[in-house]
């Protein structure tokens, strides 16, 4: 797989001189290889991943100086094959290691804590902020409201999920959806520019300087709900760093039922990443408190 990789890249770009290049395990929907300790190269697995990519690439063209922390900014780009394996796109290394749990869990001082919160609900901010003319171009097919794409994945779920699950467990999927469904508050959820997968493995951070170094993988991202972004909060670093999140993002306190239904959905999603892609491993992690 590397030396395909690395074939690739040197047709592609021949000036470019690989002197070291190493895998990143790191990447549910891409291979990824980092070159000269200073590149990382991103290689879609997938034929909607590769579609995700492009746009991705779109996109971040377009907000590269839109949020204060670094975002990747694409400058080596391979979309003529459109089959996986042959595209890819490469972007500078942002420094850093990914904000697992555990370390934040290892931040015991409360104003660092404070200031970790703060970046992240800063940069969350500014995103969702994003100017429409700049979205117009890159997104103007995606016209679905919050509750039409709520009611799909609702449907795909009862269609591909629901003949796995216990009966009590989809009985509770049910009232889950039925509750966010029928609730008159979410009928006009007004949209932004949200992430889209604002898990722990996207952000990172410098150790040494408690501080957030940067925001990766933008290929989730796309106009929707931003109570979502929160979610991935809420999933990634538990309750109490959610809610120091939730109480600095503006109108946090309105959007937070919105959070935790989108949170109670998350590993029913990667079970459906699982189906659609073949993957089981993503389907039996997503399935199993279900079944």
């Amino acid at each position: 797989m590397i030396a395909s990789y690395k074939k690739l890249i040197e047709q592609k770009y021949p000036e470019l001189a690989i002197e070291h290049i190493e895998p990143n395990t790191i990447g549910q929907n891409n291979d990824v290889v980092i070159i000269n300790n200073s590149l990382v190269f991103r290689f879609p697995k997938y034929v909607e991943g590769i579609r995700q990519l492009k746009r991705e690439t779109e996109l971040l063209e377009a907000i590269q100086h839109q949020t204060t922390l670094p975002i990747p900014v694409p400058k080596y780009v391979s979309f003529e094959a459109m089959v996986p394996g042959q595209v890819f796109t490469g972007y500078k290394l942002i420094a850093g290691a990914p904000f697992w749990k555990e370390e934040l869990d290892r931040v015991k001082d409360k104003e660092a804590r404070h200031r970790l919160a703060s970046q992240l609900v800063t940069f969350l901010t500014e995103l969702h902020g994003t100017k429409g003319e700049l979205l117009e171009p890159i997104f103007k097919q995606e016209r679905k409201s919050i509750l039409e794409m709520t009611k799909l994945l609702y449907a795909n779920m009862e269609e591909k999920l629901f003949s796995y699950m216990r009966s009590d467990a989809r009985e509770c999927v049910i009232h889950n959806f039925q509750t966010f469904l029928e609730n008159e508050k979410n009928h006009n959820v007004q949209q932004t520019l949200i992430h889209g997968d604002f898990g722990t493995g996207n952000i990172l951070w410098d150790a040494q300087a408690c501080a957030i170094s940067g925001v990766i993988d933008f290929g989730g991202s796309g106009l929707g709900d931003p109570a979502y972004d929160l979610a991935g909060i809420l999933a990634g670093y538990g309750e109490d760093f959610y809610e120091e999140c939730i109480r600095l993002y503006p109108g946090g306190e309105a959007i937070s039922e919105r959070v935790r239904f989108y949170r109670s959905t998350f590993a029913l999603q990667e079970a459906l990443h699982g189906v659609v892609n073949n993957d089981p491993e993503a389907f039996e992690c997503g399935m199993k408190d279900y079944r």
